[in-house]
């Protein structure tokens, strides 16, 4: 909100002071959206007003239309782009550098493509035999593609769940991303009941509190097609009790309700103890028939309890819950006709979106495939980051900022898919000088509203004090790294973290690490992620079997797939694919602007 203050004093007999102002809203980083309106108000200090500001009027009433100062049809453009070239060639030198790197990448690719192939298994051939022709319902994947306009979403954590210690639950047991539906950017969540016969796992929990959040951080309309079998009860301890554990499902349904974030349930399957509570606190339910069921107690449970036999239709089918209880609003007699229904649900959704832009995109002048040499097998093998940077932004365009000062941190603003950002990127350790750039920085950005892109690649251990000198300097630098993570933490822009080779110790704090809770965060499959790279624990232990204990655990929980099965990113993604997915993520977080209706209200919308 800017207001700019216009006083006007007119002094007739030192009783009347009147003060005009107006007042606009906008936002600066909108390329399409409307002008705003303007009202001038004016103030008279009178004890009889009832309200100290009041519309400012010439002689007689107007409407409050006759205020617009500007047609509203009217519409913006961005500033032109007059960022600098940057050279993005390699020097013959470094070909040997490039070359390993790219033999490594390649090693990390044939990983990320295995995985990706296990996950698309789901929970293996009998299950999916059993789920399709047993049960006669339709498989996690193809349920999406009748669902959203196309097969082009953002995944998140596709991963999550592999190699855990009470063993593999692949993709966590359920799926969650991002897919457009009728145009509009929604979150989405759906039970694998392939998978476990979806069992409710400590990760699956987590992964969809994970997608909450972003759906919170980036107002996202949120779909959640629901067949869940509830929680797998030998491990309660680790699913129950604590506050980010399954109860934290529900009370985010109330807060996004209450944020006036949209949410509809899919009943396509079974909707057992908690997970009953899903549909039920969502504004909008569908249950398909003969398919769908929601209770909190199933029809084992119920002879147990009482002897009674039930059939899962009776106790809580689609047409007690339709004609009876009233717990869902929509009856559906398939699963097409369901996700169908969802569709039309969306399309009464407040967004006004804006007109498809005709401009052309100028994509990089260099191979983004050249990301997989760049890409660091070690952190002694980081090339200029500068190069990575020239195949990731429109034209390989990039307006460097204090580029003589602090050489260790790039910075400097760009653009991707025609939206601008900013860039805070490694290019060296964090010294003094280059946290008070990234610091300086990374407030410019959030002074003038423009989404952060991290790229972090940090040093594998933090710096050694051998010396009085060398203990000052890192005194300073510490200070230094302060300011930053303060200026990261406070920011109110969107940011979205890359780690691109190592994400180690302090600094990676200060580049906007998982703790300091970026929009989204990803892994390209080389990098490494621990308190010290592997090789680097020789100068904290003195034992040597020690230290090769502590090296061999390094290199098994730094790498990527450790990572991300834990959920501790939003995925690992390939670096040819970098610049498609923030490009995705940019527009994602662009998205809320559309919304017209967004001021937080004091309680939850409340089903019957």
């Amino acid at each position: 909100m800017y207001c700019c203050m216009l006083r006007s004093f007119h002094i007739k007999g030192n009783k009347s002071i009147q003060l005009t102002r107006a007042s606009f809203s906008q936002n600066p980083w909108d390329t399409s959206l409307k002008l705003p309106s303007c009202t001038v108000y004016h103030c008279t200090h009178s004890p009889v007003s009832g309200s100290l500001w009041q519309p400012l009027t010439h002689g007689t009433h107007q409407p409050a239309a006759s205020h617009r100062c500007m047609s509203s049809t009217v519409r913006r453009r961005r500033l032109p782009s007059a960022f600098p070239v940057i050279d993005g060639t390699f020097q013959p030198a470094l070909r040997h550098v490039y070359e390993a790197n790219l033999r490594n990448s390649l090693i990390c690719q044939q990983k990320y493509l295995e995985h990706k192939e296990k996950v698309m298994k789901g929970g293996g051939e009998n299950a999916i035999k059993r789920h399709t022709q047993r049960n006669r319902k339709v498989l996690v994947r193809d349920r999406l593609r009748m669902l959203l306009d196309d097969e082009d979403y953002l995944e998140l954590s596709p991963f999550a769940g592999l190699g855990l210690p009470y063993g593999d639950i692949p993709a966590a047991g359920c799926l969650t991303g991002i897919g457009r539906i009728n145009g509009l950017w929604c979150m989405f969540s759906a039970n694998d009941a392939t998978v476990k016969g979806g069992t409710a796992y400590p990760i699956t929990v987590k992964k969809q509190l994970r997608a909450q959040i972003v759906a919170m951080q980036n107002r996202l309309p949120f779909v959640y097609l629901v067949d869940s079998g509830g929680a797998f009860l030998p491990l309660q301890s680790e699913i129950f009790p604590d506050k980010n554990h399954g109860g934290r499902t529900f009370y985010n349904e109330a807060v996004m309700s209450a944020m006036k974030i949209p949410q509809v349930s899919v009943v396509c399957g079974s909707c057992t103890a908690g997970g009953a509570y899903v549909p039920t606190m969502s504004e909008e339910a569908v249950i398909v028939h003969r398919i769908g069921t929601i209770f909190l107690g199933g029809p084992p449970l119920v002879k147990a309890a009482t002897g009674e036999e039930v059939s899962p239709e009776d106790l809580g089918g689609a047409r007690l819950h339709s004609e009876v209880s009233g717990c869902v609003d929509h009856f559906a007699t398939s699963e097409s006709e369901a996700y169908e229904c969802t569709r039309n649900i969306i399309s009464t959704l407040n967004y006004e979106l804006p007109e498809e832009d005709d401009t052309q995109v100028e994509e990089p002048l260099y191979c983004p495939d050249d990301l997989m040499g760049l890409a660091p097998r070690c952190y002694n093998h980081s090339m200029d980051v500068r190069l990575i940077v020239s195949r990731l932004s429109d034209g390989s365009r990039f307006q460097e900022f204090k580029a003589r000062y602090g050489t260790t941190l790039l910075t400097g603003f760009a653009r991707i898919e025609g939206l601008q950002i900013g860039i805070v990127a490694n290019n060296g350790e964090l010294t003094y000088e280059a946290s008070l750039k990234g610091s300086h920085f990374v407030q410019l950005c959030d002074q003038r509203d423009i989404p952060l892109i991290f790229l972090q690649n940090t040093a594998p251990e933090p710096a050694h004090t051998h010396s009085q000198t060398k203990a000052e300097l890192n005194t300073n630098r510490l200070k230094a790294q302060g300011s930053m993570m303060s200026a990261v933490a406070c920011a109110s822009v969107p940011k979205i973290t890359v780690v691109i080779g190592g994400c180690h110790g302090g600094d990676s704090y200060a580049m906007c690490g998982r703790a300091f809770d970026p929009n989204f965060l990803f892994l390209w499959p080389n990098a490494r992620v621990s308190i010290l790279a592997p090789g680097h624990s020789d100068a904290f232990v003195q034992n040597e079997e020690e230290i090769t204990q502590i090296n061999e655990m390094l290199e098994e929980e730094s790498s990527a797939f450790f990572s991300t099965s834990r959920l501790w990113d939003d995925g690992v993604i390939l670096p040819q694919d970098t610049r498609k997915v923030l490009s995705k993520c940019l527009k994602i977080i662009k998205q809320q602007e559309y919304q017209l209706s967004r001021e937080k209200t004091r309680t939850p919308f409340l089903r019957l």
